[in-house]
């Protein structure tokens, strides 16, 4: 005997009031049931108590006999703290973007990605710039000191030639 704890409707036309209750699983929706939980009454306020009445030790009773709850029922009860939510359901295939869609937002990422990377890059240029401007400065300094030296063999060098050529 397969025992579910569900929800029986009860009310008139546009009027909905729903007994939680425990019944066997090939029974009818509102038929036969073996005990009655509580109750839940859609049509008053969120925050009324009597929109939710639930004996949650006699529910836990029959969870651990081996009743399970439907979704509604669980979602209800992990309100109250009695059970887990239940598990999110997959989205259907369907509703996933198609191939052309997906080819040109993995573009676009890297493309965005890409861009990322050469802001890091002219950033990184930008702060390492300043530090290497005063270093450079000083060396343009050491290297005139050094110039004049450098020049002037350089300009001895062509006069030797000239002597070899006039031999």
């Amino acid at each position: 005997m397969a025992l579910k704890i569900r929800l029986a409707r009860g009310g008139s036309k546009k009027r909905p009031y729903y007994r939680i209750v425990v019944a066997e699983a090939s029974s009818p929706r509102d038929g036969r049931f073996v005990e009655r939980l509580g109750s839940y009454n859609p049509m008053v306020p969120k925050d009324h108590p009597e929109r939710l009445t639930l004996d949650g030790e006699r529910a836990m009773h029959w969870v651990s006999k081996g009743a399970k709850p439907t979704e509604r029922v669980q979602k209800m009860m992990a309100g109250l703290g009695l059970l887990e939510a239940p598990a999110l359901r997959d989205q259907p295939k369907k509703s996933a973007p198609g191939k052309k869609r997906q080819e040109r937002e993995a573009e676009a990422a890297a493309a965005a990605e890409a861009a990322a990377e050469a802001k890091a890059a002219e950033a990184a240029a930008a702060e390492d710039a300043p530090a290497e401007e005063a270093p450079a400065e000083e060396a343009p300094a050491e290297e005139t000191a050094e110039a004049p030296a450098e020049e002037a063999p350089a300009e001895e060098a062509p006069a030797e030639e000239s002597t070899e050529e006039q031999a």
